[in-house]
Order: structure tokens, then sequence, then C-alpha cells
């Protein structure tokens, strides 16, 4: 589904991703792991096609095309969500009317008709239970006052209603108590199935409690210097990155 080969990427006229290597097939979960600074964001952004990034080599295959040329509108079309790591608020444009356009605009691109009113309405319903959201946030502005867990929840509930085939989920557990945590997760692991696949950047290995990883990759450097499964995540838990950085002698 996805391949990225020899990327290398600028910002600021600073390399932050260099020789980056990863094959990401359907039915999959990646886990990406590394410290501050080392590209997790970055490589979550220019997957997503944000601005202010320079590709400097090397390519992004999806679906067997390069996405390199395409605006992040079109990579949505397309199936790609981002779950941000700090979720903008947008003042008054309620999550429903938010959600209404952003599926009719999937739908346009497959050329399908819009959803009708009840449909949408029975669908949001539903996918509301997921993540266990308040009937009330939908009809407020998107995360427009919301706690730090509300505005995950809300990104997980995003995620379900759009059915990506490529979800990227930068740090979705930054910031949430245990409680809020176990029911993104969940939401997570409900929306997972052979058709799709997720890249999950986090930090800490507690997220992996709850979503066990096909693949643990370690970022350093701007790529990825060591690759294993969920155990690899246990280890740095107790070794912490400066192993990993005495190991492959950066």
């Amino acid at each position: 589904m996805l391949s990225i080969k020899n990327l290398e990427v600028s910002i600021d006229n600073k390399v932050i991703l260099k020789n980056f290597n990863i094959e990401v097939k359907a039915g999959e979960v990646h886990a990406i792991m590394g410290p501050n600074g080392t590209g997790k964001s970055t490589l979550a952004n220019v997957i997503a096609g944000r601005e202010g990034y320079e590709v400097l080599n090397g390519d992004i295959i999806y679906k067997g095309k390069s996405i390199l040329e395409s605006k992040p509108e079109e990579r949505a079309r397309e199936g790609i969500f981002l779950g941000f790591q700090y979720p903008v608020e947008i003042p008054g444009v309620s999550i429903t009317n938010f959600m209404k356009t952003a599926v009719n605009e999937i739908r346009k691109h497959k050329g399908l008709d819009p959803m009708p009113a009840g449909e949408f309405l029975s669908m949001l319903k539903e996918k509301k239970k997921i993540v266990e959201m308040n009937t009330t946030l939908a009809s407020r502005s998107v995360n427009q006052g919301f706690s730090g867990g509300e505005k995950k929840k809300n990104e997980i509930f995003q995620m379900a209603v759009l059915e990506p085939q490529l979800a990227i989920l930068d740090e979705t557990d930054s910031g949430l108590d245990i409680d809020a945590l176990r029911i993104v997760a969940h939401g997570i692991n409900s929306l997972k199935n052979k058709d799709n696949a997720t890249i999950v950047i986090t930090h800490y290995q507690r997220l992996l409690d709850y979503i066990v990883p096909d693949f643990v990759h370690v970022l350093y450097g701007g790529r990825i210097v060591k690759t294993g499964g969920k155990e690899l995540a246990l280890e740095l838990e107790e070794k912490g990155y400066d192993w990993i950085k005495q190991e492959i002698d950066i």
C-alpha cells in the first residue's frame, strides 16, 4: 500500500529525514518510535502532503503511484488520513458539518452522490459509539474548548467516519490519561481490517499495550535504524534510546 524509498527531506534548509525506507502493506499496523527531533512528525506531515517541507531525494509510492506532486486534499480523497499531534480548533464550524463536507468530497471523488442526510446522521451516531463521544460534542465547533482527551477522541471519530485506507496517527497518545488512552486505542483497533493500514507514531511503549503492532521501527538520525516486533518497544522502554545510539554507533 505504501512504499517509501530513499526519502530525504529538509525544512528551513535543515535535512531531517535521510535515506528513509519503509514498506507498509494492507492489514498491517506499524509503530514508529524515536526520541524528540528525530523526524517522526516530519515523516507524518510529508506523507500527508503538508507544505513547508522540501523533498530532496526519494519517492513516496501509495497504491502503486507516486504522490509527491499530489496536494494534501488529493491525498485525503485517495484515503490518506493524518491524526495530528496537536489537533487544531476551527471556530464556527460544527463537527457535524465538517464531517458531512469531508464525507461528500470523498464520495464525489469516487463518483458517488452526496450521502442522504438521514443516512449520514445514523452513521455518525454509530461512529460516536466507537470512541464513547458525548453526543453534544458533535454540535460544537471542531475542537474548540475541547480537552486534550476530547480532541484525540475527535481525531479517531473522524478517522472512523472517513474510513481511510492509510491512517497515520502522530503521537495520538500524548496528553491522554489512562481512560482516554484506552478509549482511543479501542477505536483504532476497531477500525483495523485487512484492507487498511495504520502507522502509529509514539514516544512510549504504553500505547502499544493496547495496540499490538506488526512491526516496530526505531527512527534515529532521520532514518530507521532498527525494526522488530512488540518486544522491541518493551526493550526501548527498559533501556531508553541511548541504548540504540550505542548499539548502532551513530
